[in-house]
Order: C-alpha cells, then sequence, then structure tokens
C-alpha cells in the first residue's frame, strides 16, 4: 500500500500571533520538524493549506477537514491508497505510528487530526463539506467508521508562543 503523508499547515496561526509554520525550534521551523517526523511513515510528503503547497477543498478556512480532502485528492490523482495526517505543529509522532493506525481509516484518540484515511473515504469528506454542517474532525471519523486508537505517546500542542517555550525548555 502506497502511503501519502499530510502536513496540515493552513491554520490562520492566531493563538500564535505569527505563521506558525514558520516558528523555529532547535534552529529549524515547525514545518522542517513535521515532515522529519511524517517522512518515515509514507512513501511521499506533501504540505497543505500553504501558497506552495496542495491546496485545501474545496476552499481555504474549512479547517483541517478542508486540508484533508485536498491532500484525499490529490493522493488519489498521484495513485496512492491512504493518507497518514499529522498537524504542522506536530514535532514529533509515535515511532509504530502507520502500524499503529492500521488498518485505515483511523486516528490517534488524543489527536484526530493524527490518522490514516483510506482514499474511498473522500466522496465522504466531500459530502460533508458540501453540506457546511458539522465539520469536526470527529464527526468525519463517525461518518466513515474509523476506529478511535489509544496511545500513550502525547502529542504537541504549540498554540502559543508560551507553548513553543515550554517544549524548547522540556
Amino acid at each position: 500500500m502506497r502511503t501519502l503523508g499530510a502536513i496540515l499547515a493552513g491554520g490562520a496561526s492566531r493563538r500564535f500571533g505569527s505563521d506558525k509554520a514558520l516558528a523555529m525550534l532547535d534552529g529549524r521551523t515547525l514545518l522542517d520538524h513535521a515532515r522529519a517526523a511524517l517522512a518515515p511513515h509514507c512513501d511521499a510528503v506533501v504540505i497543505v493549506g500553504r501558497a506552495d503547497g496542495i491546496a485545501d477543498w474545496p476552499r481555504p478556512g474549512m479547517g483541517p477537514l478542508g486540508a484533508i480532502a485536498g491532500a484525499l485528492d490529490h493522493a488519489a490523482a498521484q495513485g496512492f491508497d491512504r493518507l497518514l495526517s499529522a498537524p504542522v505543529d506536530c514535532v514529533r509522532l509515535p515511532t509504530d505510528l502507520a502500524a499503529l493506525l492500521s488498518p485505515a481509516p483511523a486516528f490517534l484518540d488524543s489527536q484526530p487530526v493524527i490518522g490514516l484515511w483510506p482514499i474511498a473515504a473522500l466522496d465522504d469528506l466531500r459530502a460533508m463539506l458540501e453540506a457546511d454542517g458539522d465539520l469536526a474532525m470527529r464527526a468525519f471519523a463517525r461518518r466513515i467508521g474509523a476506529r478511535a486508537v489509544p496511545c500513550d505517546f502525547a502529542p504537541p500542542n504549540i498554540n502559543s508562543v508560551e507553548d513553543l517555550e515550554r517544549l524548547t525548555k522540556g
């Protein structure tokens, strides 16, 4: 099975106060850290929601589901079987992430944006986004019968400069 990794990096970073993806941690951007964390689990990695990456679908501002829809569409066009998603502020991932989430669909219970999604879920996701109803990650997961996978891993949650500073010190 071919897996495309997708770093969700299109958020407005309102709580962070500046472009979170370009914030520095240990001399590298959060985007670079996220790419390095996701790459071992995938055949290729794309950035979603940025001008130089894959566009959200159907438009920007749809939250993580818009990014996942854009990435699933790209993955389908490129012949991938599934998509592994993670947010740009997730600078570390479990070493056994792909195995932990297999078979798709599944997501980390502690962070539903970190998930393994089959390409076949694209039609259901498009229908959700076009209906403009509940656009929560867990609503999408319920719709496609995704499993919530418990894990001892606590993903970093960097929503502010203070969160980044705590991660740097810790």
